[in-house]
């Protein structure tokens, strides 16, 4: 099973640049803090969306980690954010995920995000991963009605014309 420092040295060196960090992670779960500074707020004095989906998919992304290893490729292919309630602008955002399901090649979680010190969430997030298929070794893929050369398998449609 992946620890938190794994993940936590996996995040830092393929994303530098976040400003996500690792509360803690469980079996199909995670929390994960976003310092909040005045980078993060847009007009009206509020956290801007994007900062909070950016917790949400982060969330996720640490929690299947933690249930079936890291695979860099596991990637987003949905994500619902629904916006609560404006989140206060002093305060760092969490996000607390759960897995809800994780199957073979996809994974759906919901996220809860706070403004920290509050109970009530300021949003709901619900996403799904693609996981990648193992990698197996390449093979040579028959040359579908093609006498070219290339790699590139052909299917043999004949789109009229002779030939």
């Amino acid at each position: 099973m992946v620890t938190k420092q794994q993940i936590v040295e996996f995040l830092a060196a393929e994303f530098p640049q976040t400003k996500c960090s690792v509360e803690s992670v469980g079996e199909g779960s995670s929390v994960i803090r976003h310092k909040i500074t005045v980078e993060e707020l847009r007009p009206g004095g509020t956290v801007a969306g994007p900062v909070l989906m950016t917790v949400a998919d982060v969330a996720l992304y640490v929690a299947l980690f933690r249930k079936i290893g890291i695979v860099p490729l596991a990637v987003t292919t949905n994500l619902t954010v629904n916006f609560l309630r404006k989140p206060a602008p002093e305060k760092d955002i969490l996000g607390v995920c759960k897995l809800i399901k994780v199957g073979k090649t996809l994974a759906v979680g919901e996220v809860l995000l706070y403004s920290e010190g509050n109970e009530n969430p300021v949003a709901h997030a619900v996403g799904t991963y693609s996981i990648p298929a193992a990698r197996q070794p390449e093979q040579s893929s028959p040359n579908l009605g093609s006498s070219s050369t290339d790699d590139k398998p052909r299917l043999g449609v004949h789109l009229g014309g002779h030939s």
